[in-house]
């Protein structure tokens, strides 16, 4: 496989700590820089959900811009006139006063680019899922422990909102009991045909070859860039991925979750280009310290793949919900709400009193962590984890097969072809 790490040498190599924040060293800002200094930031993706991360981040300075795409690239550029402009993450990184990089790209370059700052020292913010594969994410959450000075964060941002703290609170707090089941379900669809047909010429303005970056070359379509990428498996891992680290992180804080023992999934008819409409992944965890075994199922699509209390309408029919099933009653969430099932049985009930402190914004975490070493909540330990778990659903999909995963060795024990999806070749000239 064309990876500087290879799965043996990692393995050989030692293993992540499995819990935990990863705590920045001080003088994260070098010799004689002042933590009130504004930090020098370098922005790799420039449109689409790039401008929220980097609305997120232009309080500080912005030295640095980068895409592959110089109309994308031109109109960040008007914005912040004093960055250097490049078309290449690596030209960028080798900029000597950039301490830290946001990573907005799409899936399939979130690893090199992000593995080639922390090798350069910078310090990392890449959007989710933090890599394109199990293996990339392993890989990159590895160097990130080998570097615990640089401050890392994944963008879940509603990650740091006030509704998952008050549901973690209910739920480690035993307001419904031990958990052995949760649902989760999304109503978005990123699912695609076959691959183009026609061949239109690349446009001027687009670098193809480096938006393309490890990817198997492929001509040039609209389709792919600047939007529907996440349809195509060598580019994303649709609505799994493209959701996934948003609505299980959720279930993942709550219940302490690190990596399931076996992985199933349904769906229609793999298609080898593109990703499905729907699909129905089940997840079994092993029982944590005093938590019980954990079912976890996800879905995705139409409105009929739903779990079945909500078709039975035993639970509110929410577009998207992570739902708890304890011992002792429900507990159903989004992004904003939450809610206590049965309501009659909770009429009475007085939430524990706020344990969890409020966050001072997701992409702030970050920034006060590259300056103080202060912790931040999605760090590449915890946001690896995640996204492994998440792409593995995939890769059970892919293959028709229920997993058995060891994540201590990196490898689906049942299923040699699974092996195929967690690590996937890079071409040439491209490497973590």
């Amino acid at each position: 496989m064309n990876h500087q790490f290879t799965r043996r040498q990692f393995l050989r190599n030692g293993t992540l700590a499995t819990a935990g924040f990863v705590l920045a060293r001080t003088g994260v800002l070098g010799k004689g820089r002042s933590p009130n200094e504004k930090l020098n930031i370098g922005v790799v993706g420039t449109a689409n959900r790039a401008r929220g991360n980097i609305a997120g981040v232009e309080h500080e300075n912005i030295v640095a811009l980068c895409d592959i795409d110089d109309t994308f690239l031109a109109a960040a550029a008007e914005r912040h006139p004093r960055a250097k402009t490049y078309n290449d993450f690596r030209r960028l990184l080798e900029q000597k006063d950039v301490d830290a990089v946001v990573i907005s790209t799409a899936d399939h370059t979130h690893a090199v680019a992000t593995a080639a700052a922390l090798k350069a020292g910078k310090h990392v913010y890449c959007e989710k899922p933090l890599t394109h594969t199990v293996f990339e994410a392993r890989m990159v959450s590895r160097l990130a422990a080998k570097n615990r000075r640089l401050a890392t964060q994944m963008g879940i941002q509603i990650h740091a909102g006030d509704n998952y703290r008050r549901v973690v609170e209910l739920v480690q707090s035993g307001a419904i009991g031990p958990v052995r089941e949760c649902h989760v379900w999304c109503s978005r669809d990123w699912s695609g045909g076959g691959r183009p047909a026609d061949t239109p010429p690349t446009p001027r303005h687009i670098h193809w070859d480096l938006w393309l970056g490890p990817a198997p070359v492929r001509p040039y379509h609209p389709e792919y860039h600047p939007k529907n990428w996440r349809r195509w498996w060598d580019f994303g891992g649709g609505t799994l991925a493209d959701m996934g680290c948003h609505f299980l992180d959720l279930v993942f804080w709550a219940l302490h979750l690190r990596a399931p023992k076996t992985i199933e999934a349904t769906g229609p008819p793999v298609n080898p280009e593109t990703t499905p409409a729907w699909l129905i992944v089940k997840y079994e965890f092993a029982a944590r310290a005093n938590m019980p075994p954990l079912r976890l199922i996800w879905y995705h699509g139409e409105n009929e793949v739903r779990p079945p209390l909500l078709q039975e309408g035993r639970v509110p029919k929410w577009e998207n919900g992570v739902l708890f099933v304890g011992d002792s009653g429900m507990l159903l969430a989004d992004y904003g709400r939450r809610c206590l099932l049965p309501e009659a049985q909770y009429a009475d009930f007085q939430p524990p009193a706020p344990f969890i402190r409020n966050s001072i914004g997701h992409h702030n975490e970050w920034i006060k962590a590259c300056k103080t070493g202060s912790p931040t909540s999605c760090n590449f330990d915890y946001g690896g984890a995640l996204t492994e778990t998440v792409l593995l659903g995939n890769v059970a999909y892919r293959t028709g097969h229920k997993l058995e995963w060891n994540a201590a060795r990196l490898k689906v024990e049942n299923s040699k072809l699974a092996m195929s999806y967690v690590q996937q070749k890079y071409r040439k000239g491209w490497t973590l």
